[in-house]
């Protein structure tokens, strides 16, 4: 699929005008039937995510550079999916970083493989990577989740264990997962960093700034306009949303009346 072509720019219009739509139904929507939509929009990602695995595997699509779900977009569409049905806060944080930077590059320049069947690849591509950026654009700006400095350093973290095991399966396998052992054949963003490993390290240096400055504005925003830490581990913070019960928030028991 050529970059910038008739399909491409489609995929991105449709990315634009779903991003500002969902964002819109999330804040004015019934946060209740919200929560339920969104939930089910988790598990109908993560059933395609499986079916879609499932699929690589099968004889007639089996290819060991493509098959093996160590791309960082197959482990951004299950993180994404399981981040709308339980909220897991690690989770929020993972999709928010990897879906607006290291995801958007295979939406900006995508690398579309074909092997056995355009049209279902050709979907397949775009709905893990258009859900990686609408996934955290819904959560962070239509349910007003915000990053803390500690939510920066675990999602950083996080990327870095991926990492190693993307390049453990590259060293066993010889393939390229995760471009850890060069640049994707078409033009990508990584051209701009240097060759093999210098942009690796380039990337890692950038990635940490980058999502710095995207840390940056929610911490500044919580000191006009404070919200309480949501979840465990200090890793968001969320205003009070009326009618909406937090997810971590159990309601005791009512005493049965007689």
């Amino acid at each position: 699929m050529p970059a910038y072509g008739s399909a491409h720019v489609s995929m991105l219009v449709l990315l634009v005008a779903s991003g500002i739509l969902v964002v819109v139904w999330a804040r004015r929507g019934d946060p209740l039937t919200v929560d339920r939509a969104l939930r089910s929009a988790g598990w109908a990602l993560l059933v395609n995510s499986v079916l879609w695995t499932a699929w690589g595997f099968t004889p007639w699509a089996w290819n060991l550079e493509e098959s093996l779900p160590l791309h960082l977009s197959d482990a951004l569409r299950f993180l994404g999916a399981v981040a709308l049905i339980t909220r897991a806060r690690w989770l929020i944080v993972v999709t928010y970083f990897w879906g607006l930077t290291l995801n958007l590059q295979s939406v900006l320049t995508p690398d579309v493989n074909y092997f056995v069947s355009v049209p279902l690849e050709f979907a397949e591509y775009w709905i893990a990577h258009l859900s990686g950026v609408l996934i955290p654009v819904t959560l962070i700006w239509g349910q007003r989740y915000r990053p803390t400095w500690r939510g920066y350093g675990v999602a950083y973290g996080v990327t870095l264990l991926w990492a190693g095991f993307a390049a453990t399966g590259n060293a066993l396998s010889g393939a390229n997962y995760g471009y850890l052992n060069h640049a994707p054949s078409g033009p990508s963003i990584l051209d701009l960093l240097g060759p093999w490993p210098q942009y690796l390290v380039v990337e890692a240096v950038l990635i940490a700034a980058v999502w710095a400055l995207m840390t940056w504005p929610w911490v500044l925003l919580n000191r006009h306009s404070p919200a309480p830490l949501t979840g465990r581990g200090g890793l968001l913070r969320q205003p009070p949303v009326a009618g909406h019960v937090a997810n971590d928030v159990r309601r005791p028991p009512q005493a049965a009346t007689i």
